[in-house]
Order: structure tokens, then sequence, then C-alpha cells
């Protein structure tokens, strides 16, 4: 029996440990993240307001046409190190928590 939990095909789920957080503030302009590390392969956003983002290398500016980020959900994203993700408020300004994770 595995101490960690199992997905849908009965695979064992990783690990992710977290790293180090930061707040990206999502306003009526874009705003973009510190450059992720370089161990950082996957990382953990959520919101407590709609917005869009964007991961790329710098500069990467958010527009309203890139993915929207609900509230209140957590998304994980696969990145690169070197990387960083913006965001753009979708009808309200917020802050979005980015975590490197693994």
């Amino acid at each position: 029996m595995s101490l960690y939990g199992s997905d849908s095909n009965g695979q064992v789920a990783n690990h992710l440990s977290n790293g180090p957080a930061q707040e990206v503030i999502s306003g009526v302009a874009s705003a973009e993240s510190t450059v992720f590390g370089g161990q950082t392969k996957i990382i953990r956003i959520v919101n407590l307001v709609a917005c869009r983002y964007v991961v790329g290398t710098s500069p990467q500016t958010a527009l309203a046409t890139n993915t929207l980020l609900l509230p209140n959900v957590i998304e994980y994203l696969s990145v690169e190190p070197g990387q960083v993700i913006a965001a753009i408020q979708d009808s309200a300004a917020g802050s979005l928590n980015v975590t490197e994770c693994g």
C-alpha cells in the first residue's frame, strides 16, 4: 500500500513539495511574476477572483484573450525553469498566488 494517493487509473500520484510562493497583482494592466527557479517544473496557481494568465519567457503580457482562471480554482501548470507567469484581471482586480512545486 502506498503512502500517496492514486489517480483514476490506479497509478501512484506523485508528491509535490511546496517551494517559493509569490503574489502577482492582477489589475487592469498585465503584471508578471519573478523568474521561476532552476528546479521548477510545476507551479500551483489560485486567485480569489477571475483572471487571465499566460506562461512563457520574460517578458510576458497577459491579455483578455488568454486562459481564464476562475475564482478559487487551483491549477497546476507545467513550466520550465526561467519562465514567468503574467496575469491580468478578468472583471475585478485580484492577487494571483503562485507557488513553485517540485
